[in-house]
């Protein structure tokens, strides 16, 4: 089953196209940061890199403080239940008994912003780094690569739960946050606000246009050889570009084939890039939840992926940018105005893993979050390529999907 790119680091998964027939308009994709692929491993990367993930902001905080004066709004307007409600997670490890037992009888006030700083002192707000005063008050704030590309489990409670890394929040909703700042304008909240949860645009504030994509998984990438929907290039490709352009870390970076060219110093960020990367590649994606799919249903739908989808969706990585291909925008029938803003101008087959695993993962698909369901990414590729597939083969194909 051919399916559209993942965004990275910070990194979707749309579904890609079933046919059994050789893509018509492949190209070859461009290897790039080839110093940065290397599959070397070196002791204490792994460790290393989930510090860096999880808690490091690449001196951010002089863009979400001395910019967007995040810190003023945290520390005034936004609550426990105000962070919640907008997908921003809590780790339930990192507080201590006091505060566990106070939220469970009710002596924690989850309505106060003070209580949203003593988590953030804490360390316990999953993507979010504080600094905190002696006299309680939140003095500097930025984001790490855990605040788009990690959930909880909501063991505590939702969305307060023992950390998920390399899950998509697919409840974080970017742009309202973001639009929390005093200093964004009406025009700018109107485009935040077009976004909604799990959907964030990495190039509008390149090229001022609003295509926002679903947030992909961090997970599952060490066989993946290019990173991102576009398979612009491999993961420390995306990580720098999410890293420099996005989160406003210090470091440089540029690629001519995006007109982009980005010299924040001092450099924060490229000395990290290779612990990140192996710690990413650490992360495996899920096993299937049990009873959520149907055994033998998914037993015969392997068979009808096997004839249909494997050309593509080819074994192993389950994604044939391993051989360097990339499809265009009419082969697989998504817009061709995502892919445009892109280096490559076309799409890769999207690597399927973690498809279905509620409650965290369970749609949306594609880049743009336009197939709601597995049942739509199908009904898609069957109507795109005239496949043959009755009503039976579409659902045992779907129950197949969600074990990957």
């Amino acid at each position: 089953m051919r399916r559209t790119m993942l965004i990275a680091v910070v990194l979707v998964f749309p579904l890609a196209a079933c046919t059994p027939e050789a893509p018509a308009a492949a190209i070859v994709a461009e290897s790039t940061d080839a110093q940065l692929v290397s599959s070397t491993s070196h002791p204490g990367d792994v460790a290393t890199g989930q510090s860096i993930f999880r808690f490091d902001t690449f001196g951010d905080e002089t863009f979400w403080t001395d910019t967007l004066h995040m810190h003023q709004v945290i520390g005034t307007k936004v609550s426990p239940k105000t962070a919640l409600s907008v997908g921003l997670k809590v780790d339930a490890t990192a507080l201590p008994e006091a505060v566990v037992n106070g939220i469970k009888n009710g002596t924690v006030d989850l309505n106060s912003p003070a209580t949203t700083v003593t988590l953030l002192k804490l360390g316990a707000v999953v993507g979010v780094v504080g600094r905190v005063s002696a006299n309680g008050t939140l003095e500097r704030v930025g984001i790490t690569c855990a605040f788009c590309h990690s959930t909880v489990d909501n063991s505590f409670a939702p969305g307060i739960g023992k950390r998920l890394d390399g899950w998509p929040n697919r409840d974080l909703n970017v742009g309202a946050i973001v639009s929390l700042s005093p200093v964004v304008t009406e025009a700018q909240k109107k485009v935040y606000g077009s976004w909604g949860p799990g959907m964030y645009d990495p190039r509008f504030n390149i090229d001022g246009k609003n295509m926002p994509v679903v947030i992909p998984p961090a997970f599952g990438l060490r066989h993946v050889a290019k990173e991102i929907y576009t398979g612009d290039g491999p993961v420390s490709y995306w990580n720098a570009y999410v890293a420099i352009t996005q989160m406003h870390g210090h470091g440089p970076f540029s690629d001519p084939r995006i007109g982009v060219h980005v010299n924040n110093g001092p450099d924060l960020v490229t000395p990290k890039l290779r612990p990140l990367r192996e710690y990413q590649f650490s992360l495996s994606a899920p096993a299937p939840v049990a009873g959520s799919f149907n055994n033998e249903a998914a037993h015969r739908g392997k068979t009808v992926f096997d004839a249909n989808c494997a050309r593509c969706h080819v074994s192993g990585s389950l994604s044939d940018v391993n051989a360097g291909v990339l499809h265009s925008p009419a082969e697989v029938g998504q817009s061709a105005a995502y892919a445009d803003r892109s280096a490559t101008k076309h799409y890769r087959t999207t690597p399927l893993r973690g498809l279905m695993h509620p409650p965290q993962l369970k749609g949306p698909y594609f880049h743009d979050g336009s197939a709601k369901t597995l049942e739509a990414a199908v009904d898609h590729y069957v109507t795109l390529f005239k496949l043959s597939l009755t009503a039976a083969q579409k659902h045992d194909l779907v129950e197949y999907l969600k074990t990957l």
